[in-house]
């Protein structure tokens, strides 16, 4: 028998002879299949079980290096604002809107009763319609408190919900590469949750809706990321201006911009004051603030039931 016979053949390619082997598994390779290692060369088997066993790399916030780099929890945030947008717009009927504008956009959020409708008015349920069909919606001060969280979802229109959602995308990309998408998504929520907290306290009355309050903590939660990882913040500091500066001059809900903004430099300080290598208590820290919102929008709901004797 020949030497050219009795040559092994590779693992993956039968009809390929080889004299190469996996320094791992001493199975036979063709150069096509062969991956260097320091010493010799590797099978592509072994190399992905040892891809599964290392310890994926941490950001400095302790979240994966990898994980945010595709921006998922970024998209998804987008995604879920527009078809949140546009299950409004086919509720409230896509050609009345166009012809009477705003106005037909904000009767629409009322029956919907999913954004800050009369907050704290002494109505305890507001009749809604969805679809066609008709139920009853409590107000905030009523128990209705889902609306502090489906409010940063729904928009007046497409301008505000395109201004939000590129802003959110411009910031929101960096921000989850840089904290991992589980911290990235949680800062997010309680800075929305924080403006929303904010306008229950300061305008229970006003109808308030808009992603404005969670992209505004991406501007605070940005500061405090970038002075953590000494960048510049400059240019965050000159756009978060001409933000505050539009809010108060074409009468945005302040209340709402300013409680995101708070809410992120909280999350942000949390983030980037806790130790190194105890990264695990942004959790507990997260967990802390969560709770002190909730007391305050109790506290705000006691208020409003003495106030107007809501039962």
């Amino acid at each position: 028998m020949s030497d050219e016979q009795s040559a092994p053949t590779c693992y993956r390619h039968r009809n390929r002879q080889t004299y190469l082997r996996c320094v791992r598994c001493d199975k036979p390779i063709c150069a096509d299949c062969r991956i260097d290692a320091p010493v010799g060369f590797q099978c592509p088997d072994c190399v992905a079980a040892g891809r599964r066993t290392m310890r994926q790399p941490r950001n400095s916030f302790g979240g994966g290096a990898r994980a945010g780099a595709a921006g998922t929890v970024t998209k998804a945030l987008i995604g879920a604002n527009v078809a949140v947008f546009i299950v409004t717009v086919l509720s409230a009927g896509v050609w009345a809107i166009i012809s009477s504008g705003s106005t037909e956009m904000h009767r629409a959020f009322a029956e919907l009763g999913l954004g800050f409708s009369r907050l704290g008015v002494p109505v305890p349920e507001i009749p809604v319609e969805l679809f066609g069909v008709e139920f009853v919606s409590p107000t905030v001060s009523a128990g209705g408190y889902y609306r502090m969280v489906t409010a940063m979802f729904l928009h007046f229109g497409v301008i505000h919900l395109l201004f939000n959602m590129v802003v959110l995308w411009m910031l929101g990309r960096v921000l989850e590469r840089d904290l991992g998408p589980a911290r990235y998504f949680t800062a997010y929520m309680l800075s929305g949750l924080a403006g929303s907290v904010l306008v229950y306290l300061f305008s229970y009355g006003a109808l308030t809706a808009g992603a404005s309050g969670a992209v505004y903590g991406l501007f605070g939660l940005m500061i405090m990321v970038n002075r953590k990882l000494r960048r510049d913040n400059q240019g965050i500091y000159v756009l978060l201006g001409l933000n505050l500066v539009l809010t108060l001059m074409l009468g945005f809900s302040f209340a709402g911009h300013v409680g995101g903004l708070v809410g992120g430099l909280i999350c942000g300080a949390i983030l980037t004051f806790t130790p190194r290598e105890r990264r695990a208590l942004h959790w507990v820290g997260f967990a802390l603030f969560l709770v002190v919102l909730a007391a305050i929008t109790f506290f705000q709901t006691g208020v409003l039931d003495n106030r107007f004797d809501v039962v």
